[in-house]
């Protein structure tokens, strides 16, 4: 990770913030030992798998063999670049960070270009809505029960009809159409130049949790198609990956302890502005796994709420699988037909909104009135459709108890024997197979690290006093992984250097994944006591030096058969002096 930041600065930030709280602003942590640990939020996984250590400031999955330190967790998790994460983290540390150079100011990373253009582009939005022009679009508003208040809070605006306003603006204000068009909000002509990709049109920004625009929605004010339009993918936004009003509403989601996840836009405004403040959007029809992720740093539980027609029984009906595996408890409020959140508290009042909140079915139940709904259960065929779908949702529940104590259910609502229903569930689970198992060998292999190795590096990194007794008495060229010579070489560098070669520091000096990984996996090895330290290292380093030998003379053994095939006798007598001279030095 290349950085315009002194490495003296990024020192004292890491030595200044805790892991643990960094972490912890994002996903839940528990307590294991010495250590930290949560279901990894890189990837999907039932049993908690990724450590964090308080002590070596750096955490590890053993699941997907994720790794790093403070720097790191925030790139990967918030999708920032080195500079912005070292910016996020002296912010937090109470760091200042030196001037940088006038150019590479001006010009910054393009995720930060894309963020100051959709902030420009809110505040121009948010102007043209005060303008005459924007009479119809203020109408809008009023009829939809929007006050002016809620307007400023939701950052609502207007986009006129004109082909190039916004980019004339954007231009106006030093940025150049390519990165304009970068933040998706501008089109290429077939036959050249840009029109806006938004005309005529109210505007909802779209923020992330960190209060930065990262996209917008816009809706026609006439009954013309497509009614909502939104921004591509962008460097700055993944569709899927995002939760609308969540920088507004974790506070009190973390307060009552639930989330509501309602679909749209105007579906979480009209709550919020009533005062219904635990609440969420979706921005589609199936709630994803990256959105249970980011809810899952506020609670573990939620309440859906969607429309109550087909589309919306069926995105419901995707989404629990996903809360399922993620480890969330999830109910379902259903609204009378005809009715979204929106316009249900419009009509019917936010206290009746909150009984229907109240009123949320469990997911088994749920989800079994839809399936009986949807395939009757007048005949054996339809009932054991219903099974099948049951017991795949329910053999991902991660509690034992309570998979059985839904088997019982099912058995009894379906008049099936609970034997029968066990039995098929245990050959959907023969059928899984433990994926994540298989992965974290996968990945941990990558880097090629033997375990002797991985131990050593443990131990130099547990005391200062042990990594000098360790740097006398062993070279990198001893170590049979070029991945662990590597970390060794950088260990006696920063040593040299009279540095601290702590794990926390190495983490931005190795560019390589895998190697980041193996690093950060030695540290949570089984501890060794401190009588022992000295000699399991000694043992250790005889241990590496010796098979260092013996690959050497495999090597060498090899040639020499390889010479002795080709008649290169200069060769072979070269090879075996080679090969008797290591023989002597072992």
């Amino acid at each position: 990770m290349a950085s315009r930041y002194p490495e003296n600065i990024l020192d004292e930030i890491l030595t200044r913030i805790n892991i643990v709280e960094v972490i912890q602003d994002h996903i839940p942590l528990k307590r294991a030992g010495r250590n930290f640990k949560a279901n990894c939020p890189f990837h999907h996984e039932k049993t908690p798998s990724f450590m964090v250590s308080p002590d070596k400031q750096i955490y590890h999955c053993f699941g997907c063999g994720e790794s790093g330190n403070a720097f790191k967790f925030l790139m990967k998790y918030d999708r920032l670049d080195f500079p912005e994460a070292v910016r996020a983290l002296a912010k937090k540390a109470g760091v200042v960070l030196p001037e940088i150079d006038a150019e590479d100011k001006r010009s910054g990373s393009l995720n930060t270009q894309l963020y100051n253009l959709n902030g420009l582009a809110v505040e121009y939005y948010s102007s043209l809505l005060n303008a005459k022009e924007a009479k119809n679009a203020r109408q809008y508003f009023v009829n939809r029960g929007i006050s002016k208040d809620s307007a400023f809070m939701f950052k609502l605006g207007y986009a006129s009809d004109s082909w190039d306003g916004l980019s004339l603006y954007l231009r106006s204000k030093g940025f150049n159409l390519s990165v304009i068009e970068k933040a998706g909000l501008v089109i290429p002509r077939e036959n050249g130049g840009y029109y806006d990709r938004f005309r005529n049109r109210v505007i909802f920004p779209i923020l992330d949790n960190r209060e930065r625009v990262v996209a917008f929605g816009a809706r026609v004010l006439d009954n013309s198609l497509p009614k909502y339009i939104n921004s591509p993918e962008t460097p700055i936004y993944t569709k899927g990956k995002n939760l609308y009003g969540l920088h507004l509403s974790k506070d009190s989601i973390r307060e009552n302890d639930y989330a509501v996840i309602v679909e749209g836009y105007l579906d979480f405004i009209m709550p919020y502005q009533h005062g219904f403040n635990n609440i969420v959007a979706s921005l589609g029809t199936a709630l994803t796994s990256e959105q249970v992720n980011l809810l899952k740093r506020y609670t573990h539980n939620a309440v859906m709420v969607f429309d109550p027609d087909t589309a919306g029984e069926i995105a419901t009906m995707r989404s629990l699988d996903v809360f399922i595996e993620s480890g969330m408890s999830v109910k379902i409020a259903s609204l009378p037909k005809g009715y979204d959140p929106d316009n249900y508290v419009r009509k019917e009042g936010i206290e009746e909104f909150r009984a229907k909140i109240r009123s949320a079915e469990s997911l088994f139940d749920y989800k079994l009135r839809m399936l009986r709904s949807r395939y009757g259960i007048k005949d054996l065929e339809s009932k054991v459709k219903i099974a099948t779908e049951m017991l795949f949702s329910i053999n991902k529940v991660d509690n034992a108890v309570l998979r059985t104590e839904y088997v019982r259910q099912l058995a009894d609502r379906l008049d099936f024997k609970e034997e029968a229903l066990l039995s098929e569930m245990r050959k959907i689970k023969s059928e899984k197979g433990n994926s994540n198992s298989s992965l974290a060998v996968t990945k941990v292999a990558s880097a090629g690290i033997s375990p002797t190795e991985k131990l050593l590096l443990k131990l130099m990194l547990e005391e200062e006093e042990l990594s000098r007794f360790i740097r006398e008495n062993i070279e990198p060229e001893h170590f049979s992984s070029q991945s662990a010579a590597r970390i060794i070489s950088l260990m006696f560098e920063l040593i040299d250097q009279g540095r601290s070669a702590n794990v926390n520091t190495l983490a931005n000096y190795l560019k390589d994944d895998s190697i980041l990984e193996a690093l950060c996996e030695s540290v949570f090895l089984p501890d060794i006591s401190d009588e022992e330290k000295e000699k399991v290292a000694q043992d250790c380093i005889t241990k590496i030096k010796k098979e260092r030998t013996m690959m050497k003379q495999q090597e060498l053994h090899n040639k020499i058969k390889l010479a002795q095939s080709s008649g290169d006798h200069d060769k072979i007598k070269l090879l075996m002096q080679e090969f008797h001279q290591l023989i002597k030095t072992k």
